[in-house]
């Protein structure tokens, strides 16, 4: 269960620039934590790696890794050593004849292959039923994350003068805005019911209800943008992600994290009208 609330916070970490490789992982200075998101690793013999997290790649141990070695959707063969733990999820941990692993190892689906050898300094687990219910709730998390990732990253691309407006309200009229948003929230969908009793609102309220989703989620990458921007007075990009993996750790802590996912999205609803208000006028 440790190792999984460990992936779930580094998936996270995944969406930071320097880790968005997509192709093979073979070059890092050594002592480097390798985080991927999508390709495979390369540990090769005299290299030596800190943590190893991927989440859909192949992993190869020849070297010496320092840390633990986390893999979602993967498989991992491991002919060096392994100070730290593994864990595997969707793929299955094989140790050569000098394979070493100082700590457990942990799968979910196929049971590790240990050749004759080869040396486990821990246990080896396999999750339990209640296991499954965080994996399911990493999965939802990462799924999540990657989605407002993808999202906040168009609308920057697109609107990049209007992100800077954004930052300038958060700065100047924090406060208001998290009024303006707060009252926004409730205000929309009670509107949109409205308007559905009515003949002639039917439209309005169809329309406003199909964009309480979306308008949400952009209010929500909207806060992780101010969020990060006070952080970050460089790249929009790096500000964004930096936010948001803010966002996404808080929503770790049990009910204060859903609490502080539906404050972020008020103070980004208001930001958004706020800055509509700033610009007309």
């Amino acid at each position: 269960m440790r190792q999984s609330l460990l992936f779930a916070l580094l998936a996270i970490c995944c969406l930071l620039p320097a880790a968005t490789a997509s192709a093979e992982v073979d070059a890092n200075t050594d002592g480097d934590d390798r985080i991927v998101l999508v390709g495979s690793v390369l540990v090769d013999r005299e290299e030596t790696a800190g943590e190893v997290y991927v989440l859909d790649g192949d992993v190869t141990i020849r070297g010496t890794v320092t840390g633990d070695v986390v893999v979602a959707d993967g498989d991992v063969t491991i002919r060096g050593t392994v100070e730290g733990n593994v864990v595997t999820l969707a793929g299955q941990a094989t140790l050569g004849r000098a394979g070493r692993v100082q700590g457990d190892i942990t799968y979910a689906d196929k049971e590790p292959v240990q050749t004759p050898g080869s040396q486990v300094g821990g246990e080896v687990n396999k999750f339990d039923v209640g296991d499954a219910g965080i994996l399911g709730a990493i999965a939802w998390l990462i799924g999540v994350t990657v989605s407002l990732f993808l999202l906040g990253l168009v609308l920057l691309l697109l609107a990049p003068r209007a992100a800077d407006a954004v930052a300038r309200t958060a700065k100047a009229k924090a406060l208001v805005s998290f009024g303006v948003g707060f009252a926004a929230f409730f205000l929309i969908p009670i509107i949109a019911v409205l308007a559905l009793i009515t003949v002639v609102g039917i439209p309005l309220g169809v329309i406003l209800l199909l964009l309480i989703v979306p308008l949400y989620a952009i209010s929500y990458v909207t806060a992780a943008f101010a969020l990060g921007r006070r952080i970050i007075k460089g790249s929009r990009i790096v500000a964004f992600l930096v936010g948001l993996v803010i966002l996404g750790l808080l929503s770790l802590i049990p009910i204060a994290g859903a609490l502080i996912g539906l404050l972020a999205t008020m103070f980004g609803l208001g930001l958004l009208l706020m800055t509509l208000f700033r610009a007309r006028s």
